[in-house]
């Protein structure tokens, strides 16, 4: 899966000692200490909607918590997804140089699934439920008080919020988005931190891209092959009784066949369930690093064009210091927050990609023996 191998290669594969999946398998061992938890979310139970205007679904989010800023301990809302969308572009609002969890587009895993199919609200339902528990999970988003709204407010409670109108907070997020989007190049004075955080993401984008384009090629391949499979089955059961003489044998063939094709199915419902969705989770994690880094630049350029505009006035330093005093301070805040959150986003980073290639190899290791 490393490497852009065929499924022939990958098929012809025959170790001479048998390898038991448990053995190889149990040589990695994964820390896994999660810190005690105080809010736990659930979204499931899809509903579609149709009206008039349009079809769209629902999911259930329940929030079950310990915390005192709740006024319940438990709460049940229905959210569509343009909600999270809204929640989602509240929290960039808010915390501009933080990495946000991303959500699923539009239409997920375009060309594998129909829309309002039941593979693709599935597919959503655990992408929106990972996207909340991500953020329940981080030490400052947890906080957010549009977070609490979302898990708290019923449906037209979240509307009326919505419609208040951005704040102060808000419109500086747009603006920073909005001028981080046309910076190009590097930055005078950017730390050399940022830097090499810029490098590794590029590199970052080009193999994560690279890993989700064959890990859909190697799942295509393997639903192909399932499918031939399926035809020769049956073929090789009718071929049984015209061939007395072989019949035993063909009956054999086509169980075998058969067997095969369970194996297959079972790999790539591992493929689909595991794979798939962390390689893509990782594109999209890609872009929103990428917009990070952007946007951390933006405010460290918005400083350094006030330090050149001091250099060259004779007249207003006072209020120049002033002005440079508070976005030397916006600066550190932010180069702060994204440099503590790179380090814990690279952190389960590697955890999603030990644990998630492993049970490849496990999955893999099972398939073979079978």
């Amino acid at each position: 899966y490393l490497q852009d191998t065929s499924l022939t290669e990958v098929n012809s594969f025959s170790p001479s000692v048998p390898i038991s999946p448990s053995s190889m398998i149990n040589q990695y061992k994964f820390e896994d200490g999660p810190e005690l938890r105080d809010l736990f979310i659930t979204v499931d139970d899809p509903e579609s909607h149709i009206t008039a205007i349009e079809t769209f679904i629902t999911y259930r989010v329940v929030t079950k918590t310990t915390r005192g800023e709740f006024d319940s301990s438990e709460y049940e809302v229905q959210r569509r997804y343009q909600d999270f969308l809204w929640l989602k572009s509240k929290l960039e609002e808010a915390h501009p140089t933080l990495i946000i969890p991303p959500l699923p587009e539009k239409f997920i895993m375009k060309g594998m699934v129909e829309r309002f199919s039941d593979e693709f609200i599935e597919t959503r339902r655990k992408a929106l439920h990972k996207f909340l528990n991500r953020i329940a999970d981080h030490p400052t988003l947890t906080f957010n008080e549009d977070f609490k709204i979302f898990l708290t407010a019923q449906a037209w409670e979240l509307s009326s919020h919505k419609k208040q109108g951005p704040g102060l907070l808000s419109r500086m997020g747009r603006t920073v988005r909005a001028v981080a989007s046309s910076v190009r190049g590097a930055v005078k004075n950017r730390p050399e931190m940022f830097t090499q955080m810029n490098n590794y993401m590029e590199t970052f984008s080009q193999k994560i891209n690279l890993l989700d384009k064959i890990a859909h090629r190697i799942y295509k391949e393997e639903r192909d092959y399932c499918n031939e499979m399926k035809e020769y089955g049956p073929i090789h059961t009718l071929w049984s009784a015209s061939e007395e003489a072989i019949g035993d044998s063909l009956k054999g063939l086509a169980g075998c066949i058969d067997r095969c094709c369970r194996a297959t199915e079972r790999r790539m419902a591992g493929l689909s369930e595991h794979l798939l969705p962390m390689l893509h989770e990782y594109v999209l994690y890609s872009e929103i690093l990428m917009g990070v880094l952007k946007r951390r630049d933006q405010i460290q350029g918005e400083l350094d064009s006030k330090v050149d505009a001091l250099a060259n006035k004779k007249t207003e330093k006072d209020l120049f210091s002033e002005e440079i005093g508070k976005l030397e301070d916006k600066v550190e805040r932010a180069n702060n927050a994204l440099k503590a959150d790179w380090d814990r986003w690279k952190q389960n980073m590697q955890w999603d990609m030990r644990s998630t290639f492993t049970n490849v190899a496990e999955n893999n290791l099972r398939y073979y023996e079978e």
